[in-house]
Parts: structure tokens; C-alpha cells; sequence
């Protein structure tokens, strides 16, 4: 799926490899509730990999349950500030949609180096901070196909 110049493809399965490694950069997966996990070892929910004609650019996690979905967004640090996580969050925004869930909403965790500038551009998509600190957005009710 080609998205604003973005191809935007479901891993299935999603595994750890050279590419999600070097798209964490220096955060640690375990920040992340990822553990440490080993080249080529399968990863819990549901990711997409988003890619351009330089490579990979980032990728997008969706755990949903209980009508709302946790969502991961990484961007390789090399295009960090490019304006990618944006579109990142409107996939798995769309992806939301499409199964007619309520929220999407994250946790930056307390020990996350960049915490309150994450936190700050959530904030600035539209999420809102609850008294628990997490970050959570109503889905678009759009018709998605």
C-alpha cells in the first residue's frame, strides 16, 4: 500500500531483525515490554513496516483489545524529524478505524530518554494525557476501506 510516497506493509509474522534494531536506534526494546529479543525471533501483535525508496523509515505496532488498541510507533533515527511518525500514526489511526475501535493509546515509559518531547508530540496529534499518564485519542469514525 503505497502511503504519501510510503509503502506500508503488514508483517506476517512480525519477527526481530537488523532492521527493527537499527529502527530502535539506542532505545532498548525492553523499554518497550519487547524483553530482549533475538534476531529473527517472533514479536506479539500486529506490526506494519514502513518503507521508501531509502529503505525502511519505521514501523507501526497495534495491540488491540477490549475495543481500544496500545500502538507502538518507531522511526529510524536517521529520519526522525521528517515528519514520518505523523504518518506512522495515521495508519495505525486508519487501521483502528477499520475495526471500529474506540482509542488508541500509549505509555511512554517513565524511563524513555526523549519521555516528554514523545510525550509532547502525542499530545500535539491529539492525544490527551489521563491522570495514570497515558495518552489516549478517540478514533476517527470515518468510513475506512
Amino acid at each position: 500500500m503505497e502511503v504519501h510516497g510510503q509503502g506500508w506493509t503488514k508483517e506476517a509474522p512480525a519477527r526481530w531483525d537488523a532492521a527493527k534494531a537499527a529502527a530502535f536506534g539506542d532505545l532498548s526494546p525492553a523499554l518497550f515490554g519487547l524483553g530482549t529479543p533475538a534476531d529473527g525471533e517472533p514479536l506479539g501483535d500486529e506490526w506494519w513496516r514502513a518503507e521508501d525508496g531509502r529503505g525502511v523509515i519505521g514501523y507501526g505496532r497495534l495491540d488491540d483489545s477490549w475495543g481500544d488498541a496500545e500502538i507502538l510507533i518507531v522511526v529510524h533515527p536517521d529520519r526522525r524529524g521528517e515528519g514520518l511518525g505523523a504518518v506512522v500514526l495515521d495508519r495505525l489511526e486508519h487501521e483502528a478505524g477499520r475495526r471500529h475501535l474506540n482509542y488508541v493509546d500509549n505509555v511512554v515509559p517513565l524511563t524513555h530518554p526523549r519521555r516528554e518531547e514523545v510525550s509532547g508530540w502525542l499530545r500535539a496529534h491529539g492525544f490527551e494525557e489521563k491522570a495514570d499518564g497515558e495518552l489516549r485519542k478517540r478514533v476517527p469514525r470515518a468510513v475506512v476501506t
